[in-house]
This record gives C-alpha cells, sequence and structure tokens, in this order.
C-alpha cells in the first residue's frame, strides 16, 4: 500500500524493514544483557517479565498508530523503536508462558501461544487486501492496525501478571512431561532455577547427568553458540518472503487476483504449524524437528522459484508457514534443556542471533535490485535461492549438533 500511494520506493522500503528488523535485534541484546544492565545501575531486583511485556505490547500500538503521521523523516526511528518493542515482548512474553506451562505440567501447550503470530498474518493479510479493495491509503491501514493492536493487547493484558504465576510446589509436573529438565519459574527470576521431574524414558539419564559430567555438558558455551548461529540462519532464510511476498508475486505472475491472498495463507500455515506442535510426542531432542522444519522451508522457497504460478506461490507460501513458528518453538525448549538457570537471558541470546539474520536479508534484496539495473524478478529469484540455501545449511548444522553433542538434561548443582 505505501508502494501504491508512492510514499516509498522498493529499496527505500527494505530500508524501513531493516530499520524495524535492527530495533528487534537491538531488543533482543537489551534482553540478554539486562541482568548484567541491573547490576551495573545498582538495581538488585530482577525483571518483571509480565510488565515488561505490557509495556511492550502498549508501546507497539503506539508506534503502530505513529506511522500514520506524514513525517517520512520518522519513519524509521519508528520502525526501530517498534522492533525494540517486538523483542521485549518475545522474548519475556514466550519465556514466562513456557516456564508457567512447565509449572502447571503442560509443557506441551507451549506450541499454542505461538500461533498468535500467525493469526495475525492472517488478519492483517486479509485486513490489507480488502483495503486495497476499497482504495485506502497507507496511513489509514497503519491506524486500523494500531486499533486492532489496542484491543489484542488489552484482551492479554490480565493474563501477564506475577499473581498468575503457578507455584511450583503445587503444580509439579506429571513424569511423562514432554519438556526436560523444564524451569519452575519465572524466567525473569534472577535467582537459579529449579528444573521440573525429567521424563520416565531419560529419568536414568538425567540422574547420570546430574552427577557426572556428559560430553555435551563439557561444551556448553561452543554448543549453544552453534544452536544460535543455526537458529539465526531461520532469521535470514524467511525473511526476504515474509517481507517480499506480495511485491515478489505482483512481478512474477501480474494481475493475479490471488496476490493478496498469499500472505494470509502464509499465516495460515503459521497457525496449524504452531497447533499441530502441541500433538507431537515428547522428544529428549528437538534439534532433528528443527532440521526438518528448515528443510520444508527451504523447498517451500524453492516450489516459489522453480513454479512462480499462482499453485506454487500458494503452495510455497504454505509450506513456508507451516514450521515458522514450530521452529521457534523447538528452539525455545532447545534454550531452555541447555541453560534451565538463565532461561530469559538465553533466549534473548538466540533471539538477537535471529535477529541480526533477519535484518540482513533487506539489504541484500537491495543490494541485488543494484546490481540487477532495477530487474525486481530477477533480484528477487536470486535472493530466494540464497535464502533456500542457506536453510538447507542450517538444516546440516543441527543434524551435526546431535552428532557432536548429544542430547543431555542440563541439572544444576543439588537437583
Amino acid at each position: 500500500m505505501m508502494l501504491h500511494d508512492g510514499v516509498v520506493d522498493l529499496p527505500r522500503a527494505s530500508w524501513l524493514a531493516s530499520t524495524n528488523y535492527v530495533g528487534y535485534l537491538v531488543g533482543a541484546l537489551l534482553c540478554t544483557f539486562d541482568p548484567w544492565l541491573r547490576r551495573r545501575i545498582g538495581l538488585h531486583h530482577a525483571a518483571d517479565g509480565p510488565a515488561l511485556v505490557r509495556r511492550g505490547l502498549a508501546a507497539t500500538a503506539l508506534l503502530t498508530l505513529a506511522m500514520a503521521l506524514p513525517w517520512p523523516a520518522a519513519w524509521p526511528a519508528l520502525r526501530f523503536a517498534a522492533g525494540v518493542a517486538s523483542a521485549y515482548v518475545f522474548v519475556y512474553s514466550s519465556g514466562w508462558c513456557l516456564a508457567q506451562l512447565a509449572a502447571r505440567g503442560a509443557p506441551q501447550l507451549g506450541g499454542v501461544m505461538f500461533a498468535g503470530p500467525g493469526t495475525g498474518i492472517v488478519a492483517s493479510g486479509l485486513l490489507a487486501s480488502a483495503m486495497v479493495a476499497w482504495q485506502w491509503r497507507a496511513s489509514m491501514a497503519w491506524i486500523v492496525f494500531a486499533l486492532l493492536a489496542g484491543a489484542l493487547s488489552a484482551a492479554a493484558w490480565q493474563v501477564f501478571r506475577r499473581e498468575n504465576e503457578a507455584t511450583p510446589a503445587s503444580h509439579a509436573a506429571p513424569a511423562d512431561s514432554a519438556a526436560p529438565a523444564a524451569t519452575n519459574a519465572s524466567p525473569a527470576s534472577a535467582a537459579p532455577l529449579a528444573p521440573a521431574p525429567a521424563p520416565a524414558s531419560t529419568a536414568s539419564t538425567a540422574s547420570t547427568a546430574s552427577t557426572t559430567p556428559s560430553a555435551s555438558a563439557a561444551h556448553p558455551t561452543a554448543e549453544l553458540a552453534t544452536l544460535a548461529f543455526a537458529y539465526g540462519i531461520s532469521g535470514f532464510g524467511y525473511i526476504v518472503t515474509a517481507t517480499f511476498l506480495p511485491v515478489i508475486a505482483r512481478a512474477a505472475i501480474a494481475g493475479s487476483p490471488l496476490i493478496d491472498l498469499f500472505w494470509p495463507i502464509f499465516g495460515a500455515g503459521v497457525v496449524c504449524g504452531a497447533l499441530l506442535s502441541s500433538r507431537l510426542p515428547a522428544v529428549p531432542d528437538q534439534r532433528l524437528r528443527l532440521a526438518s522444519a528448515y528443510v520444508m522451508q527451504a523447498i517451500g522457497i524453492g516450489i516459489g522459484v522453480a513454479w512462480p504460478t499462482q499453485a506454487g506461490f500458494a503452495t510455497g507460501s504454505l509450506l513456508l508457514g507451516l514450521p515458522f513458528t514450530t521452529l521457534t518453538f523447538f528452539a525455545m525448549q532447545e534454550v531452555r534443556r541447555i541453560r534451565p538457570h538463565a532461561t530469559a537471558s538465553t533466549i534473548g541470546m538466540v533471539t538477537a542471533v535471529w535477529a541480526l539474520g533477519q535484518s540482513l536479508g533487506p539489504p541484500m534484496v537491495a543490494a541485488l535490485l543494484r546490481q540487477s539495473g532495477g530487474d525486481a524478478h530477477a533480484a528477487f529469484q536470486r535472493s530466494l535461492v540464497i535464502a533456500a540455501m542457506a536453510l538447507l545449511a542450517g538444516a546440516m548444522i543441527f543434524v551435526a549438533l546431535t552428532r557432536v553433542w548429544p542430547a543431555q538434561p542440563r541439572h544444576l548443582p543439588g537437583h
């Protein structure tokens, strides 16, 4: 809509998107170093995660509303700030919700939370299509989305409160819990967190791990760094399609009545994948599932490149969306397995790496647009091929991780 209104051109749109992604990166880094920053400024209490979620939601709605103002010079700063707010909401809401579900003995329901982004994508995509049909301007769309963000934030407002936290003693996880070594407290807590009982199938392994350092335990930093790098690849791999899908489709199949539906199809895939993830059987190691998710996304991108038709884009959008938040759920579970005593800051760290990968996508497209002499179709084709190859490389890294560092639940001293 902004391109149609002439308020941005394609290269500027790429950089505008990048400022949002860089803001997300900065926000994730701030979450990562939050405990250290608090100590440096003399604060001795841990961050109130639910309060930060509420503030981030309110900021998101206000910053979205501000984008309706006719101040193009301010738009990059507004999108940057919105990215920072988004990171805080993601890190603290996901960490808090996963911890509370673990304390209630229902960690497998964590995937349901990640259906939220998909629902938002479907709603925003369909609304955007309707507003295009009604010939509304982009400024009006920003207002509509801000009001919707405010209403949805109000609906979730009362959930994110400290008094809603489960008491571990009264909500002990059952022996067949789906999340090994899940923490039983808010991830915002600065104190070490006690892991929940391990699954029955891994009880003997967990017992051994608590007394005998495993090969994996000898290299937790290297393992975590490799996991973060591989997870960051997914940020780079999906972002070209996610940012430019309507533009890519218009360049390939101009005039198709389905162009504005490919993004909602992607969102529908996100919802279905998130809900299906809660039905998957428990496994001690999510990394092979992460590898499979990457391969599925790479195939989805490849279909759009090799088969640039209505059916091809629809199929590719669905395959790209199905594992989108599912792989985030799997990655967060891996973080909790490796670092149960520092969940929030570690989630922030891997999210920062993911955001770094995400922020590299639009500048790559802008550079390829310059190299192609303005041939958008050729630039997008090259970008998508690079993204698919990156995802396949990420899948191979996850497979290698399972061989180098076999899964062992992390247990704190005394547990």
